[in-house]
C-alpha cells in the first residue's frame, strides 16, 4: 500500500487501538506476530474493512511516532526469515504485506493485512479474533465466530479491491466511466468531484483508509478500458475461439477482449455474429441474412455466463468456441439452480451487485427469463435444444445449427421434448403431439415418430400425462414437476 504516511497519520488520529488496528513498539515475538496477523484479519472481515494493520514505531497509548528498529527481514526464526516462517504457518487464504516508512525522522513499520475472504484466517491451525485491544482464541467466543461466519458466507467478490493507492485522476483513466453514463443516457458531470460521486454510488470506485481511491474488482470486470491493467482479474477476459470443422483440431482465430464486460458487450456479440455461419434469405424481392443460431439466444447465454461465472475460482474466465455445427459458452462455476428447473425457476444470482448493475444498464434483465429466451428463441427456429453440461468446475451450454431430425441424438429429442413441456407449462398450455411436431418442423406423418418419443420422456419421467384418461389422440403432457 502507497501513500503510508497519510495512511500512519491517518491511524494515528483514532482516539485508540481497534479490532483491525494494532500499535506496537519493539515486541516483535514471531508467533506473537502470527496469532496477531489470524486476529487482525478475521477481525477486517467481522467489521467490513478491506484490510487491518500492524504498526511498529507508534506509541499505544499516546499514538505519538516513536520509532523501531524493528527490521522483517533480518529477524529470523531458526534459520528462515520471518516472513517465509510465517507465511508456512498461516492459512492459504491470509495475504499480508510488510512496508518500511521515514516519519518524523523515525522508521515505522507496517503490516498490511488483507481481511479474510471465504474461510477465516488460521495460525498453526488455530484461528484467532480480536475482542477489544486483545488477541483470542476465536472458539472461546461462539457468538463472534458465528457472526464472522455470517460475514464471510456474504462476503462478495464483487467488493474487493481490484487496484488499489489510485489517485483520483489515476483512478477515472483507468476506467470508461463514459460507457457508464452514456448506457444510462444520463448527462456526464463536468468534473472530475462529480463522476467520482457516481462511480463511489455505484461500488465501481471506494476511498481507501489512507485518503486514495480503489477500484473494485466489480468495476474493473465492467467497466475497463483493459482488464490487462488489473492483474487480479485479467483472467476473467472471456475469449472467442473459432475452430475449422468439428473439433478442435484447426484453430482459425483466438480473440480476448480486453474491454471490461459493460463497455465491450455490444461489441463481443458483434464478433461473435461476425464468426456465425450465415445465410440470405430471399422474401417479396427482399434479401434478409438468416444467421446458423438465434442472436437472441447467443447474447443471452453470453450474457448469463458472464454475470454467473464463479468469480472465485482463479485463473480462468469465460469462453465462447465456434464450431462448423455448435457454439458453445464455457463459463468457471455451477449453476445457483437445478437444471432441470432452469425455465420456471425464480432469478439467482451468484455475483448479486454486477447483476444488478447489469440489470440497471440493461444488459440483463435479472428477472429468471434467460433460458426462456433461450430455449423459445431456438425452438422457433426449429434448432436442437440448446445443452447444459456441468463439470466440476464449470458449465458448458452448447447451441446447435439446424440439424435434420433424424440426425439429432435420442438424448437431444428427450431434452428438447422436456424444455418444451416446461415453455408451454410456464406460458399456460401443455405440449401434445402436434406442438411438438410444430417445434421439430415435421409433419403429420411424422406423428408416429414423435408419439414415441413422448412415450419415452414419460418413461424417463421427465414429463406426464395432464390427464392419463384422457383419449390417446387428445393426451396433453405437463413436466414431472408440475
Amino acid at each position: 500500500m502507497e501513500n503510508l504516511v497519510v495512511l500512519i497519520e491517518q491511524l494515528r488520529g483514532l482516539p485508540s487501538e481497534t479490532e483491525w488496528l494494532e500499535f506496537k513498539h519493539n515486541n516483535y515475538d514471531p508467533d506473537i506476530i502470527g496469532e496477531d496477523i489470524s486476529a487482525l484479519a478475521n477481525s477486517a472481515a467481522l467489521n467490513e474493512k478491506s484490510y487491518a494493520y500492524m504498526i511498529w514505531g507508534i506509541d499505544n497509548n499516546t499514538h505519538e511516532v516513536i520509532g523501531t528498529d524493528y527490521n522483517q527481514y533480518s529477524k529470523l526464526k531458526g534459520n528462515q526469515e520471518l516472513e517465509s516462517w510465517l507465511r508456512q504457518l498461516m492459512s492459504k487464504n491470509a495475504e499480508f504485506e510488510f512496508k518500511s516508512v521515514k516519519t518524523y525522522s523515525r522508521d515505522v513499520i507496517v503490516l498490511v493485512i488483507h481481511c479474510a475472504v471465504n474461510h477465516t484466517v488460521m495460525f498453526k491451525k488455530t484461528e484467532y479474533i480480536r475482542v477489544g485491544s486483545y488477541t483470542k482464541k476465536l472458539n472461546e467466543y461462539p457468538t463472534k465466530q458465528t457472526q464472522l461466519w455470517d460475514k464471510l458466507r456474504s462476503a462478495r467478490y464483487e467488493e474487493q479491491l481490484a487496484k488499489q493507492d489510485l489517485n483520483a485522476d489515476e483512478a477515472l483513466r483507468l476506467i470508461n466511466f463514459t460507457s457508464y453514463f452514456d448506457i444510462k443516457q444520463e448527462p456526464q458531470p463536468s468534473s472530475s468531484e462529480g463522476i467520482l460521486f457516481f462511480m463511489i454510488e455505484e461500488s465501481i470506485i471506494v476511498k481507501q483508509d489512507n485518503g486514495l481511491y480503489g477500484i473494485t474488482n466489480m468495476g474493473a470486470l465492467l467497466f475497463a478500458k483493459r482488464l490487462s491493467d488489473f492483474s487480479r482479474i485479467a483472467r476473467k477476459a472471456i475469449r472467442v475461439v473459432q475452430y475449422d470443422g468439428v473439433n478442435r483440431l484447426n484453430m482459425l482465430r483466438n480473440n480476448t477482449s480486453e474491454k471490461g464486460y459493460v463497455v465491450g458487450f455490444e461489441e463481443l456479440i458483434k464478433h461473435i455474429e461476425a464468426l456465425v455461419p450465415t445465410k440470405e434469405l430471399i422474401h417479396s424481392a427482399l434479401r434478409e441474412k438468416e444467421t446458423a443460431y438465434p442472436l437472441l439466444a447467443i447474447r443471452e447465454t453470453v450474457a448469463n455466463a458472464l454475470i454467473h461465472q464463479d468469480l472465485s475460482i482463479a485463473g480462468t474466465g469465460p469462453v465462447v468456441e465456434l464450431f462448423s455445427n455448435r457454439l458453445e459458452i464455457i463459463n468457471p462455476g455451477t449453476p445457483l439452480v437445478d437444471i432441470m428447473r432452469i425455465i420456471d425457476n425464480p432469478p439467482k444470482s451468484r455475483n448479486e451487485k454486477i447483476a444488478s448493475l447489469m440489470r440497471r444498464l440493461r444488459i440483463c434483465e435479472e428477472l429468471g427469463t434467460g433460458w426462456d429466451k433461450i430455449t423459445i428463441s431456438c425452438e422457433l427456429k426449429q434448432l436442437p435444444a440448446p445443452r447444459i453440461d456441468l463439470y466440476e468446475q464449470n458449465t458448458k451450454v452448447t447451441l446447435f445449427s439446424e440439424t435434420p431430425f433424424s440426425s439429432i441424438s435420442t438424448e437431444n429429442k428427450l431434452w428438447a421434448c422436456y424444455l418444451h413441456a416446461c415453455v408451454k407449462f410456464v406460458e399456460g398450455g401443455e405440449l401434445t403431439n402436434s406442438s411438438l411436431r410444430t417445434r421439430f418442423g415435421l409433419n403429420e406423418s411424422s406423428s408416429g415418430s414423435v408419439s414415441r418419443l413422448i412415450r419415452d420422456a414419460v418413461e424417463a419421467q421427465l414429463i406426464k400425462p395432464l390427464d392419463p384418461k384422457t383419449a390417446p389422440r387428445y393426451m396433453k403432457y405437463i413436466p414431472t414437476w408440475a
